[in-house]
């Protein structure tokens, strides 16, 4: 039996600690020991790990200044300090603070892989959790493999990173059947006559919901009716709670904010709006497809690979508010467009089998 690790930061909301929990529970327990090690603890995904994944936290809650504290250490002493056993398999399922201790395994008999969950913009980004460029060249350079969510993050990995021969592609696993059972769910918290509106995702910046705001404040005063539900917590919460509230939104726009069965609430509205500046290959788009939900998204990476390049299964407009604000209009005008993206969201979620995708990494890991 092979044994494994997954090293972490939390097991949070996030799209890729969900979708390490959908991996690891559908991974073959005759073939792999899992273990996952997560440098936080106390995510809310902690509780969806079935019983025989073995959990543990290096720290029982999140450190303030947790990265610069981790750079003071080598990628060794960091190892030491996280990783308690030996492992045929050790895979940071992360880039950056992860992948930085997973680097410092001296163990020559253990593989080691890095999973890059998204696209970044500048080297500097790419090098943040590191001490120098230099040291994020040694510590990516020395996985046995990368393997990259889509084609785009690979594409944009690498232009970064001298990775390309160790580099792969393997998509998020998601777990089909359980989706669309928790979507015939009730939802007593959706009830009015107006298109409804979903954005999923943590209240941070990087998701854009505050320039998706701006443009529901815009299409109000224009006088068109609609609401829009958001479901995640984050920092950014109060914040857009005054917005609503100054913006005289409250009609407009409900906060729901983290749910444990959010397939219920996108199941239920009409239209899955992704307003992010960054994904990786989005999670919760995913999912809306797979419950049959039109999707209008910002070009981020994964987009074109999930939808097509020519928008045959959803509306892709380009990364800034006034197309954003164009696209939610022309889906408002056209009721018809809408209605033919239903039809090809439920033909391409036909597309999502956790099967498929959890044997790609089983043979990924069993070649190594």
């Amino acid at each position: 039996m092979i044994k494994i690790l997954f090293l972490i930061r939390d097991l949070g909301q996030g799209g890729a600690e969900k979708v390490l929990v959908n991996l690891v529970n559908n991974m073959d327990r005759t073939k792999f020991d899992i273990s996952i090690t997560a440098l936080f603890g106390g995510g809310v995904n902690e509780q969806f790990l079935k019983p025989d994944i073995h959990f543990r936290s290096i720290w029982q809650k999140e450190i303030p200044g947790n990265s610069k504290i981790m750079k003071v250490l080598t990628p060794k002493q960091l190892h030491k300090i996280c990783v308690k056993e030996s492992y045929d398999i050790e895979i940071a399922y992360l880039e950056g603070p992860s992948a930085r201790v997973i680097s410092g395994c001296s163990r020559k008999e253990t593989k080691t892989i890095c999973w890059i969950h998204r696209s970044h913009s500048s080297i500097k980004e790419v090098c943040a959790a590191f001490r120098s460029k230099k040291e994020a060249v040694q510590c990516y350079t020395s996985f046995d493999k990368i393997v990259c969510v889509s084609q785009y993050v690979k594409d944009n990995f690498c232009s970064w990173m001298p990775v390309s021969k160790k580099a792969t592609v393997k998509y998020n696993t998601v777990e089909s059947s359980y989706i669309l059972e928790q979507s015939k769910e009730d939802v007593s918290e959706i009830h009015t006559d107006f298109l409804k509106l979903i954005g999923v995702g943590s209240l941070k910046q990087v998701k854009g919901f505050e320039r998706l705001l701006r443009v529901s404040k815009k299409l109000k005063e224009e006088g068109y009716h609609f609401h829009l539900y958001l479901l995640g917590k984050g920092p950014l919460k109060k914040e857009f709670e005054r917005y609503i509230v100054q913006n005289n939104l409250s009609e407009y726009v409900t906060l729901l904010g983290y749910q444990t069965n959010p397939y219920k609430y996108v199941k239920n509205c009409d239209v899955f709006v992704c307003s992010s500046y960054s994904e990786g290959f989005s999670t919760a788009a995913t999912e809306a497809l797979i419950v049959g939900t039109p999707i209008i998204t910002t070009l981020v990476s994964g987009m074109e690979e999930m939808l097509g390049s020519h928008n045959e299964y959803g509306m892709i407009v380009k990364n800034d508010e006034t197309c954003l604000y164009e696209g939610m209009k022309e889906l408002l005008d056209k009721p018809e467009l809408l209605q033919h993206y239903k039809k090809q969201a439920e033909i391409r979620g036909k597309s999502f089998s956790t099967e498929e995708t959890v044997h790609a990494v089983e043979k990924m890991i069993l070649h190594l």
